[in-house]
C-alpha cells in the first residue's frame, strides 16, 4: 500500500510540474518574466513601454509579471485578465499565421481594450495596423489551437 502511495503522489508531482510548464508556456516568457518583463498595465497607463521590476511582481495563470510601480502591480492584481496581453503576450501576427514569435515589447497597440504585442516592424505596421481585424480574427482562431502547444512545437 505504501509503494501505491508513493507511486501516486510521484505521479502527481510530474503532472503538476507538466502542466506548469504547459502554463508558462501559454505566456511569451523572456528571462524570468512574461513580455521580457515589460509592466502589461504601463501600456494602458503610461502608454508607452515600461520595463517593471522584480521587486513589484506578481503571478498569474501560472507565470511571473512585473511591473514599474506598486500602484500598477496592485491594479493588475485587481484584474489580471484586463492587462495581460492577447494571446499570451506572443506576437500578435504570428498568432495570426498559427505561431508563437516572441516579441521585443516596444510594437504594441491596444484595440477596443485589449493589448497586443508584435514581433518586428513588418509584423507590426504591413501585417498588425494594416489588417488589424483580419489579424485579430485569425489569432483568436488559432489561439485556441495552438496556445496550450509549446512553441517549438509549432
Amino acid at each position: 500500500m505504501k509503494k501505491i502511495v508513493q507511486i501516486t503522489g510521484l505521479l502527481f508531482a510530474i503532472a503538476l510540474s507538466a502542466s506548469n510548464v504547459l502554463a508558462v508556456d501559454e505566456h511569451y516568457v523572456d528571462e524570468v518574466a512574461v513580455v521580457g518583463g515589460y509592466d502589461v498595465v504601463a501600456y494602458h497607463t503610461a502608454g508607452e513601454p515600461t520595463k517593471g521590476s522584480a521587486e513589484f511582481s506578481a503571478t498569474y495563470q501560472g507565470a511571473i509579471w512585473h511591473f514599474a510601480s506598486k500602484e500598477n502591480q496592485e491594479m493588475f492584481k485587481k484584474d489580471p485578465a484586463m492587462f495581460a496581453p492577447a494571446y499570451g503576450g506572443w506576437c500578435a501576427a504570428g498568432a495570426s499565421k498559427g505561431k508563437k514569435v516572441p516579441v521585443p515589447g516596444d510594437l504594441w497597440a491596444i484595440v477596443d481594450g485589449q493589448l497586443y504585442l508584435n514581433s518586428s516592424p513588418k509584423a507590426h505596421d504591413k501585417l498588425f495596423l494594416a489588417k488589424t481585424e483580419e489579424v485579430i480574427r485569425k489569432g483568436e482562431a488559432n489561439w485556441k489551437l495552438i496556445f496550450a502547444t509549446p512553441s517549438k512545437d509549432l
